[in-house]
């Protein structure tokens, strides 16, 4: 399962990771995007399906190293380590950028994830884009349109929380994040961080090892079995994100930069949101490059 890389690839890797920690301190941006746009998607899906009960056995029968090989936690291993460091050096800088210049962070996604719409979607059989792309496009508009609810906050709705914000996760276009605001969590989630309460944050990873061991391997029996499909699928849904990451969206409305400044108050920065733009889709040439 292991691929082979050299000191490079492994650097790539590591900066794959950075962009994927990036992406989730960004309300609304996927991990799981950044993945499927840069190359490693599949082989995430793959090693994260890898693990399961049966790796314990493993392990004991074949001895550490064997067990760290066919489970390619070397992949596994260095993509934590930059999502990690990612989201530690980056959390307060992209929290300031987001306060202070909102439709150029958005902007760079924006053209981040349209180019990569481009890209990908191009390469996909036409019959396979007008059924499943549609369908994908409507179902991530769908998604991203969606109002929080008003959860009860019990321990097993944190546990089911857990679950979807996995899954989502590892969908390109959806972020777990966003999935945990749309069920009423995000608020008490980042409290519960904060605070450290222990019995949230333990229902809430219960779930995540759950929602991850069933659905990366309903992903990737789907990637071996239904690719194009499913490609497809993805690029729809990443079309279908697109609402959410307008630079000049407000209260859940798609506006120009005039009524986005009527709306706030605040500058549009029309031309620093465009060059964010244009930034955001030649950045996805550079990310696709570092391995």
């Amino acid at each position: 399962m292991t691929a082979r890389r050299g000191v490079r690839g492994w650097l790539g890797l590591f900066g794959r990771g950075m962009a994927m920690g990036i992406a989730e301190v960004v309300p609304g941006v996927s991990g799981g995007t950044i993945a499927f746009i840069t190359g490693i998607y599949f082989e995430l899906v793959k090693t994260l399906a890898g693990i399961g009960p049966a790796s314990v056995g493993l392990l004991v029968r074949r001895g550490p190293a064997e067990f760290w090989r066919e489970l390619n936690l070397s992949f596994l291993s260095v993509l934590v380590l930059g999502m990690l460091l990612a989201i530690v050096s980056f959390a307060r800088v992209i929290g300031y950028l987001l306060e202070s210049f909102p439709t150029v962070v958005w902007g760079f996604f924006f053209g981040l994830i349209i180019v990569s719409v481009i890209q990908i979607g191009r390469g996909r059989p036409l019959r396979d884009l007008l059924l499943f792309g549609l369908l994908g496009c409507a179902g991530g508009f769908a998604l991203n349109s969606l109002d929080p609810l008003q959860a009860h906050e019990v321990l097993w709705v944190y546990f089911v929380g857990g679950v979807i914000a996995i899954s989502a996760w590892m969908l390109p276009a959806i972020s777990g994040s966003f999935m945990l605001l749309v069920l009423g969590l995000y608020e008490s989630v980042v409290q519960a961080l904060n605070t450290l309460q222990w019995p949230v944050l333990v229902s809430l990873s219960l779930g995540c090892v759950a929602g991850m061991l069933v659905f990366s391997r309903l992903l990737a029996w789907l990637m071996a079995n239904r690719r194009e499909p499913v490609l497809a699928l993805l690029t729809g849904f990443m079309a279908g994100s697109l609402i959410r990451l307008w630079p000049w969206a407000h209260g859940g409305s798609v506006l120009g930069p005039d009524g986005y400044a009527l709306a706030t108050g605040q500058d549009p920065m029309v031309i620093a949101t465009c060059l964010a733009v244009v930034a955001g889709g030649a950045s996805l040439w550079l990310l696709s490059r570092l391995e």
